[in-house]
């Protein structure tokens, strides 16, 4: 299935377009705070995937080993699974950019992240925000002082 198929039957994001987007909300908030050619789109976006995949774990949407079977997936196609040795971003970096993000609705951040299975993604502003909070600081330094 081609990205143009999906993004014929799904314009709005709703279903199974979701799966395109898995990661992009993480990942553009990565190739912000690294500065547009530090990576590749889909450097950031791989990490923002393994970012979209640990909320999911602790959300408790998905267990361990798919969690386990997504990361080793990306690690397969050689594509990183952290944020760079040295990176500067903080937990407000991701914060501050994924505030202004288009997937933010009425105030709400509204996030692709995997419920099930592997594919199985899940559009939307409701989750406990502070698993949310637990990813970030799991991923980025912490604010400072």
């Amino acid at each position: 299935v081609s990205v143009g198929t999906v993004v014929a039957q799904d314009e709005r994001e709703g279903g199974v377009r979701a799966t395109l987007n898995l990661g992009h909300t993480f990942g553009h908030a990565v190739e912000t705070g690294l500065g547009y050619g530090e990576w590749l789109h889909g450097e950031a976006v791989s990490v923002g995937t393994v970012m979209a995949v640990d909320m999911s774990k602790r959300l408790g949407w998905i267990d361990d080993e798919l969690a386990d079977r997504a990361t080793a997936l990306l690690k397969r196609a050689n594509l990183p699974v952290a944020l760079p040795e040295g990176c500067p971003l903080t937990v407000d970096d991701f914060r501050n950019t994924m505030a202004i993000d288009k997937k933010v609705a009425n105030g709400v951040l509204r996030l692709i992240l995997l419920d099930g299975e592997l594919g199985g993604c899940k559009f939307t502003g409701e989750y406990d925000r502070t698993c949310l909070d637990e990813t970030l600081e799991a991923f980025a330094l912490p604010n400072e002082a």
